[in-house]
């Protein structure tokens, strides 16, 4: 459980309640506005206090997600250029085949940005009458009574790829890093250009986390790419040009002019 700028230690440590309840021990905070340890937050965890002492806390969303390979982010809105969030019991079977999934939820005010959104693959809603705003608490207890908790596996036109077995997808690093690889790759080809390439990008991003990568298939489309910048920094040689500039991707990421040719 992914808490983003949580401001009252109160629902910090009900959340962490909520958690015991239901069977989930890994909570996160990303930025939190509050101290998560005061007596305040320790009272309302009540038996959960193991769970808010052993709380992980980063700086950004995209840090708490690096190792998730599932990531759903809850929302009562629809958002353009986002998909629309979707009822807990469609997304049941995903989580229940993930191996680390995370759900993420917003500040208290606000709820999620569309920026945190776009690090998630889906948005789950959580059905509710006309006035559709919850306590973060409650949200939680609610989020994780449908995902670990709910009767049923709602399996029914769920593609074979997503069904519960084996399969290990890649991480959130991983698909981010694969995001802003093809970022370079639009810019360096003219596909896209700097006012329009966050909104291409989005694009892009609904559909690739739709098609839900594993490790290798993130390798593979990157290898594609770092062809495509070879390939034009050959041309460019061959012109008596300068090469491209090094690739503005990650710490971490392969920037070399290399071909691969995938796994």
């Amino acid at each position: 459980m992914v808490l983003v700028s949580p401001k009252t230690p109160g629902n910090i440590g009900a959340g962490a309640r909520a958690m015991l309840n239901m069977g989930a021990s890994d909570l996160r905070l990303v930025a939190p506005r509050c101290d998560h340890l005061t007596g305040e937050a320790v009272a309302f965890a009540v038996h959960a206090e193991g769970v808010l002492r052993s709380a992980r806390l980063y700086d950004t969303l995209s840090d708490a997600l690096a190792d998730r390979d599932l990531s759903i982010g809850t929302t009562a809105r629809h958002r353009a250029d986002l998909p629309d969030p979707q009822h807990p019991a469609l997304l049941r079977p995903l989580v229940q085949a993930s191996h680390a999934p995370a759900l993420v939820f917003g500040p208290e005010e606000s709820g999620l940005s569309n920026e945190d959104l776009e690090l998630c693959q889906l948005s789950v809603r959580v059905p509710t009458a006309e006035y559709a705003s919850l306590n973060l608490a409650q949200a939680v207890l609610l989020v994780c009574y449908e995902f670990l908790q709910g009767q049923g596996t709602g399996q029914a036109g769920i593609p074979e790829q997503l069904q519960p077995g084996p399969r290990k997808l890649a991480t959130r690093f991983e698909m981010d890093g694969l995001y802003a690889h093809l970022r370079d790759t639009m810019l360096i080809t003219g596909y896209s250009d700097e006012v329009r390439v966050t909104h291409t990008l989005r694009l892009w991003r609904t559909w690739l986390d739709r098609a839900h990568l594993n490790s290798a298939e993130t390798r593979l489309f990157r290898g594609l790419l770092r062809q495509v910048r070879w390939k034009i920094n050959e041309s460019r040689t061959l012109a008596q040009l300068p090469p491209l500039p090094p690739a503005l991707l990650r710490p971490g990421d392969v920037q070399d002019d290399v071909p691969e040719t995938g796994d």
